[in-house]
């Protein structure tokens, strides 16, 4: 066992190690809740002029804070916590991060080894907890003057480089501490590696060579893509505007209509000529769906929101059926998948483009579905006016066109997303979307915001209905020093269920489904510093929504709706679509 004298020299140099390392690895923000175990970290950081910090009392909120840094940013963030359940206030954000590859640094603090598994207080078994949600995990010794600060260096290299390389995400280290954490204020500090303390460069550095496109697979796809006229791309969640721009000119090279998920980046402010944007209403309509199965669907990025979609292609079964990522894991719920490419999606997009001979597709193809997406749009402006009543597809609406240039969008799940992906109007500016579809749960949806407005370095607008409000609230305190607009759509439930068949068993629903909890959200905006406004007309919120996001700090928007009659008026305009499609 290390000598007591030396426990806390070496605690705060291990602790100045792994925070110097992280900085010189890129690692842009380290996201904190309090805690005893990690106070070395902690000093560490506080020390640490480069580091960036973001402390919040919620070890749940950070852990999103961090995934919604690295939304934003392409770059993990660290997530700095104490031992026992405080590590496991983790897991949601770690599953979410997990299935969708955003990267991120586990930095959990722990007791030693010789205090496991015998009773100690808030002692856990922490190396397993995230399982195989997680890329890499290393269980790092307590600091002893028997291992080589270099060994400290080199596992935080190692850690930084897995939570990037493909398929990014999560990796986990786990940070033995013994008590005293730390040496006393005028006690002497030890160093790391001399050459490496003299230096601002990473101890090891990883070279990650992006593989080259193989021509070969690029012509076996053109192979299989070249007899198609009636055939789909689509553009599923992407992680930037870039991956969504080459996805839209392969559509075009291949005279393929393109249908772009809200996280596609290319859903909004995008206009071209193969873009159909509301295709989701268009696939409302039987008839419609019925004349327009696709030959071949070629899919790029992650998964799409929409059902109608999926149950539409699975229902078509086209063949061929080619899914591009840049992972390896199976994108295939219908299981009609026939060929799974793995590469990166802007080298293969132009690769395939450049290749394949340019033409119209056959029989007005992409006239057709072109057509009838702007005949929805016309419908939604006659059907939804911007001087309207203020309803939920409405505010959708409005955010999508007047979310101002230079904004970020965070959507939250249930309703609001679906909003925004069937009525988001295509003339607004092309604003970078983050959700966290990976899982697709409620949790944390604030706390992203948190995170990817400190990652964009710019005012973010985030749409989120009441229940998930409620369920992050206290991460409303992380939005005190950030421009961040949140428009609550406050249906007094959850409004997503009124859309199941659950909701026909009247004797059971509203208690266990609706779950209705009659509060409104002023008081909330009041005790964490928030300007509050609760817009009643469209006029109304579109001058609440206009001077939020042009003044500094945070802004809480209330809408409140209701559930009936948002169900009632989805489907009146499913229902005026389809009429007008036919």
């Amino acid at each position: 066992m290390t000598p007591k004298s030396t426990t806390p020299v070496l605690n705060r140099l291990w602790a100045d190690l792994i925070v110097e390392e992280l900085v010189r690895s890129g690692v842009g923000l380290f996201c904190v809740a309090p805690g005893s175990r990690s106070t070395p970290l902690v000093a560490a950081l506080a020390a640490n002029p480069r580091a960036r910090s973001l402390i919040h009392f919620d070890e749940r909120g950070t852990a999103f804070a961090a995934l919604g840094y690295a939304r934003a940013t392409g770059g993990p963030a660290a997530w700095i916590t104490t031992s026992g359940t405080a590590v496991a206030n983790g897991l949601p954000a770690v599953v979410e991060a997990s299935v969708d590859g955003v990267p991120m640094i586990l930095l959990t603090a722990d007791r030693p080894s010789e205090l496991r598994q015998t009773g100690a207080n808030q002692t856990i078994d922490q190396p397993d907890l995230f399982g195989d949600y997680i890329r890499w995990r290393f269980d790092l010794p307590a600091p002893d003057p028997g291992i080589q600060p270099a060994v400290v260096l080199t596992t935080v290299d190692q850690a930084v480089y897995r939570s990037r390389r493909a398929p990014s995400g999560p990796v986990h280290l786990n940070l033995m501490f013994r008590e005293p954490f730390l040496p006393a204020p005028d006690e002497e500090l030890a160093t790391g590696p001399t050459s490496w303390s003299r230096g601002g460069e990473p101890y090891t550095r990883y070279a990650a060579t992006k593989p080259a496109v193989d021509a070969g697979e690029v012509e076996s796809i053109r192979d299989v893509l070249r007899p198609v006229e009636r055939g789909l791309v689509v553009a599923g969640r992407l992680a930037s505007r870039t991956q969504g721009e080459a996805a839209v000119g392969l559509a075009n090279a291949l005279g393929w209509p393109l249908l772009p998920d809200i996280g596609s980046q290319v859903r909004l402010g995008t206009d071209p000529a193969n873009v159909v944007a509301h295709y989701d209403a268009l696939l409302g309509s039987e008839e419609f769906a019925a004349a327009h199965a696709p030959e071949a669907v070629l899919h790029v990025g992650g998964r799409a929101l929409s059902k109608r979609l999926e149950g539409f292609l699975a229902a078509s079964r086209p063949e061929p059926y080619v899914v591009l990522r840049e992972n390896p894991f199976r994108l295939d719920p219908g299981h009609i998948v026939s060929h799974s490419v793995e590469a990166d999606i802007v080298d293969f997009c132009a690769s395939l483009g450049a290749i394949f001979p340019k033409r119209d597709s056959g029989d007005g193809w992409l006239a057709g579905w072109r057509e009838a997406s702007e005949g929805v749009g016309r419908s939604l402006n006659l059907l939804l006016p911007k001087d309207g009543a203020l309803t939920e597809p409405l505010v959708a609406r409005l955010v999508s066109r007047h979310a101002p240039e230079g904004h970020g969008l965070v959507v939250a799940n249930s309703m609001p997303i679906r909003d925004l992906d069937v009525f988001a109007a295509t003339d607004g500016a092309p604003v970078p979307v983050a959700a966290n579809r990976g899982a697709s749960g409620i949790d944390g949806t604030i706390a992203t915001t948190a995170g990817f407005s400190r990652g964009l370095g710019k005012p973010v607008t985030l749409v989120i209905g009441d229940l998930s409000v409620l369920h992050d609230l206290n991460s409303l305190a992380m939005l005190r020093d950030l421009p961040v607009t949140v428009v609550v759509l406050n249906n007094d439930g959850g409004g997503i269920f009124s859309f199941l068949p659950v909701a026909g068993h009247q004797e059971f629903f509203e208690p266990y489904f609706g779950t209705p909890q009659g509060v409104t959200f002023e008081p909330a905006a009041t005790m964490f510093g928030l300007r509050y406004e609760s817009p009643r007309t469209a006029a109304e919120f579109l001058e609440a929504y206009r001077s939020a996001c042009a003044r500094e700090g945070s802004t809480l928007i209330e809408v409140k709706t209701d559930r009936e009659e948002n169900f009632a008026l989805h489907r009146q305009l499913s229902a005026e679509i389809g009429r007008t499609l036919r």
